[in-house]
């Protein structure tokens, strides 16, 4: 199996949720709320620990990871997961060194780029991710046999696991053994404890405070912006959402409106106004269609049904659910060259 790396970038976030002990109906607060079903607790219980508790059973081979990840991954991540165009990459800078001492040297030189397999220490947190939060434009709709099996794909693309291994529920805790950060995260360190020592050495003050010192930290020149206003690109999680179709179409809309129905449509997740992030600035879809005959509806089909290649090799997700009063307004708000 053919592998490439490369050596920059961040990493996967693990996101775990913590589950609160559900409203109890009753004397205490008799006619509010209810104790969660069975099958609501399931539906949000779904991380997984360090420890690998909360895994579901299962296996998936690097193989078969190699097209689930051609199909659904290698659009954003690159075919060997070092791709810096859309996201930053998740395979590189690790060694077969790092992976037996369990500490990625590099990461210890200073100001260097960081890849997720860089940084990581816990197998969980890949695997959890994976299953929350990917593909992109279709969270949770990977199976946990192709999770396994994405998740196998992209350690062997890290050298960690060989092309002919099957990842199950049963050898996990062996590949943790040999992830090349698993020694990254330590508890020596006040913020593991209340008590602790603080990171910081600030004098408490809450009035007239003296002026200290500037910016002490700050990210490289290269990285800033890097991604434009992360603000304006929340997304919803899954498909964009729309009401039912209006029968009555939308004539005119304040352009704020339209605006915020970019934000809650993530439409600002990809694109800016005036300037590319993953897809084209709408002021320049504005300037490239201005006078097309036909250009509304060409538009209005492509954002429906998703597309690409006339803006580049990454692809549109399609927006079955955009309700068509929705679509129309925003794209005659995109081909007026809008303003935020």
């Amino acid at each position: 199996m053919s592998r490439f790396t490369r050596t920059w970038a961040p990493a996967f976030a693990g996101v775990t949720l913590l589950l609160v002990a559900p409203a109890q109906a009753g004397a205490q607060f008799p006619g509010i709320g209810r104790a969660a079903t069975p099958a609501e607790v399931r539906a949000w219980d779904i991380d997984v620990r360090p420890d690998f508790k909360g895994l579901p059973p299962g296996s998936g081979s690097v193989a078969d990871g190699q097209k689930i990840w051609d199909a659904q991954c290698a659009q954003c991540h690159g075919t060997f997961g070092e791709s810096n165009e859309v996201f930053t990459p998740l395979v590189g800078g690790t060694t077969a060194k790092d992976i037996e001492s369990g500490r990625v040297k590099s990461l210890t030189e200073g100001d260097v780029g960081r890849t997720t397999l860089m940084k990581v220490a816990t197998l969980s947190t890949l695997w959890d991710y994976i299953h929350r939060a990917m593909p992109w434009n279709a969270p949770k709709s990977l199976k946990t046999h192709e999770v396994y099996a994405v998740l196998a794909y992209l350690l062997n693309l890290g050298d960690i696991l060989p092309a002919d291994f099957v990842l199950s529920d049963r050898n996990i805790a062996e590949v943790q053994a040999k992830m090349p950060n698993r020694n990254g995260m330590t508890r020596s360190h006040g913020l593991w404890d209340v008590k602790g020592k603080p990171d910081v050495a600030n004098a408490a003050c809450m009035k007239d405070c003296p002026v200290q010192g500037g910016v002490g930290s700050q990210l490289p020149e290269h990285a800033q912006s890097s991604h434009g206003n992360l603000a304006d690109q929340q997304r919803t999680v899954g498909p964009t959402r729309g009401g039912a179709a209006s029968a009555t179409p939308t004539k005119v809309a304040p352009a704020a409106t339209v605006a915020d129905l970019a934000r809650r449509k993530a439409c600002l997740s990809c694109h800016a106004v005036d300037k590319r992030i993953v897809g084209p600035a709408f002021q320049e879809v504005a300037a490239k269609y201005q006078g097309q005959e036909g250009a509304a509806a060409k538009l209005l089909e492509k954002l429906k049904r998703g597309g690409g290649g006339v803006w580049g090799s990454i692809p549109m997700p399609p927006n079955p659910d955009l309700a068509e009063s929705d679509a129309r307004m925003l794209i005659e708000w995109v081909l007026s060259g809008p303003k935020l």
